[in-house]
């Protein structure tokens, strides 16, 4: 491939020159964003009594913000939103607050994704996919649910449970494993303190205390934030609001971050052939979005330089991938009218190393005809 060796060779250069951080910049990005949001949400109330069309319209761009918070809730996991490693902590805990999610735990978790990215016996992707083996040992139904969840009209559903639901649950169900281990193991050992046991228990929900007080911390803020904001709104307009805009803008961030690993032809390596160079630039796409969307996503579009380093800052991607643009040439582009295509390819072909859709795996002769018939 001919781009591997010389991005291989340039990286240094590259980050270099452009994984320089800005608090100042960083701080900016910060009030741009949370301003305009809390300010919608003042406007969204007060509209309710002259138009719910203006309504609407302050729930289409809370949406965006929304978006925008979370990905810069991502840049500070990555510790490249500012340039005080502190400030990156603290702007990421307010961030992940904003938008339902736990950030130190998912921080942890993505970065397993970068260390990753292209190996696809590590990491499936935020759409689990499962190679064309695994598909064929599903039964009908199973295929026809596996199809059907990752449809885009589906994406709603898929972020109502990824930033509403699922981090409260967790938590809620670790609480509870939690407390039900430490009244029995009180009643056999009751000459061992409290704290020793609460330190000995290991839970299926977070790796360790530090996780446990980070989701502690993001549930407690945000549930008061909740009871708060639903006082001061009224909790029928509050609560119906918030999981409105919060579900459509997790819908985006999940279709915008799988579309920049699940596209046609996608590199998808097996662990002993992966190459994390090779990776960036086959395995990763360039969303070729306006730029009103690209200030809205913090230029998460430029994912191949972010996954070059994530190092570099968001402020800096567009340049680094002007400057290198010749590194970058077999990156594949996307548009954002692609974006609802591209989601369709969801399954591995381990074989041809690449991510594919069942169509075309259709057209291969592939799938049985009452299959084909309950797509």
């Amino acid at each position: 491939m001919s781009g591997t060796h010389p991005l291989s060779t340039e990286k240094r250069r590259i980050i270099k020159q452009f994984s320089g951080k800005s608090d100042s910049t960083a701080a900016i990005q910060m009030a741009n964003t949370l301003i305009p949001y809390a300010g919608l949400w003042l406007l969204a109330y007060a509209s309710l009594s002259v138009s719910l069309w203006l309504t609407a319209l302050c729930g289409v761009l809370m949406c965006l913000f929304l978006l925008r918070i979370f990905v810069l809730m991502h840049e500070c996991g990555h510790n490249s939103l500012f340039a005080t490693a502190r400030y990156n902590k603290q702007a990421g805990f307010l961030l992940g607050v904003l938008c339902g999610m736990p950030q130190h735990i998912w921080a942890k978790n993505h970065a397993f994704h970068h260390a990753t990215n292209g190996n696809w016996d590590q990491y499936r992707g935020p759409l689990a996919t499962l190679s064309l083996e695994e598909y064929q040992a599903l039964t009908e139904k199973q295929q026809w649910i596996y199809r059907n969840t990752r449809h885009i009209a589906f994406a709603p559903v898929g972020g109502f449970l990824y930033l509403l639901v699922n981090p409260r649950l967790n938590w809620l169900k670790g609480n509870l494993a939690m407390a039900r281990e430490l009244i029995r193991r009180k009643r056999q050992q009751p000459s061992v303190p409290l704290r020793t046991l609460v330190s000995e228990h290991e839970s299926r929900y977070w790796r360790d205390s530090r996780e446990y007080r980070h989701m502690s911390g993001n549930n407690l803020v945000l549930l008061s934030l909740w009871a708060l904001m639903a006082w001061a709104m009224g909790p029928l307009f509050f609560f119906v609001f918030y999981t409105l805009t919060l579900s459509l803008s997790g819908a985006g961030g999940i279709i915008l971050f799988t579309v920049q690993h699940n596209f046609e032809d996608s590199l998808a390596s097996e662990e002993a052939d992966w190459d994390y160079h090779r990776a960036a630039v086959e395995g990763t796409s360039f969303l070729v979005l306006p730029a009103w969307l690209n200030w809205f996503t913090a230029d998460i579009a430029y994912h191949h330089i972010h996954h070059l380093s994530a190092s570099i800052p968001n402020y800096h991607q567009a340049e680094a991938h002007r400057t290198y643009h010749h590194l970058f040439e077999d990156v594949p582009r996307l548009t954002l009218w692609q974006i609802p295509a591209s989601l369709k390819n969801n399954l591995w072909d381990k074989e041809q190393r690449r991510i594919t859709s069942l169509q075309r795996w259709n057209g291969s002769g592939n799938v049985t005809a009452t299959e084909q018939s309950g797509r």
